[in-house]
C-alpha cells in the first residue's frame, strides 16, 4: 500500500515526465506516442517504476531499449524539473504497460465464449 507521500511523488512525476516525452525528447524518439500509464514510488522514494504505452511504434521492446538508454538524460531533465520541489530525484525504471492488451485478450476469450442464456423469471426450475 502507497502512502499519500509516495501518492504525490509519483503524480508529480508522472505530469512532468509526460511533459518531457510529449516536448522535449521528439529529437530521441521521433514521432512515437508515448504515454505514462503509471508511475510507482518505492517507500524510500529513490525508484520510480514507470509505465508506458507506446503507439506508432513498429517494436516496443527496441523502442523500451532505446527510452532505457537514455535513462540518464531523462534522470537529468526530469530533476531540473522537479529539483526545486523535491530533495531525491528517483532512480527510473521503464516498463511497458500491458494493460491495454491484457484486457482485450479477456474481452476476446469472454466474447468467444458460447454461455447459453439464463432462464426466464416465469419460467420454474423443476
Amino acid at each position: 500500500m502507497s502512502s499519500t507521500r509516495q501518492l504525490k511523488y509519483a503524480g508529480l512525476i508522472q505530469k512532468d515526465l509526460s511533459e518531457l516525452f510529449q516536448r522535449d525528447t521528439r529529437h530521441w524518439f521521433g514521432n512515437a506516442f508515448i504515454t505514462i500509464t503509471d508511475v510507482e514510488v518505492s517507500p524510500d522514494l529513490g525508484i520510480a517504476k514507470v509505465y508506458l504505452s507506446l503507439m506508432m511504434v513498429p517494436d516496443e521492446e527496441a523502442f523500451l531499449d532505446l527510452i532505457r538508454s537514455k535513462k540518464s538524460e531523462i534522470r537529468k531533465a526530469l530533476g531540473q524539473k522537479i529539483g526545486k520541489q523535491v530533495r531525491i530525484v528517483p532512480d527510473l525504471t521503464f516498463h511497458i504497460d500491458n494493460t491495454q492488451e491484457n484486457a482485450q485478450k479477456i474481452e476476446d476469450i469472454l466474447s468467444g465464449l458460447n454461455i447459453p442464456p439464463a432462464p426466464k423469471e416465469d419460467e420454474s426450475e423443476d
